[in-house]
């Protein structure tokens, strides 16, 4: 199974990078990923199941520890051919 993670950190902060937002993305880089895309109003990171669901515990607790007060998140399972 593949599955896409679309998330955001907040509290946002547009003139440096929160230390929570550097922590989820720290975790999306070092994670057995095929595909992420870190922006500054949202992440996205594709894989199998196995490792974005360990990549979404890790950066749960990171950006949590980090000092973050919310993360939305949204899992798809997504198809081959969908991108």
């Amino acid at each position: 199974m593949r599955l896409r993670v679309e998330f955001t950190t907040e509290p946002f902060d547009l003139d440096e990078v929160p230390p929570h937002a550097l922590a989820a993305r720290e975790v999306l880089e070092s994670a057995e990923l095929d595909a992420v895309e870190v922006g500054p109003f949202g992440n996205t990171a594709e894989g199998g199941a196995d490792p974005v669901l360990t990549a979404v515990d890790a950066l749960l607790r990171n950006a949590l520890d980090a000092g973050a007060t919310r993360v939305s998140l949204q899992i798809n399972v997504i198809g081959q051919g969908e991108r």
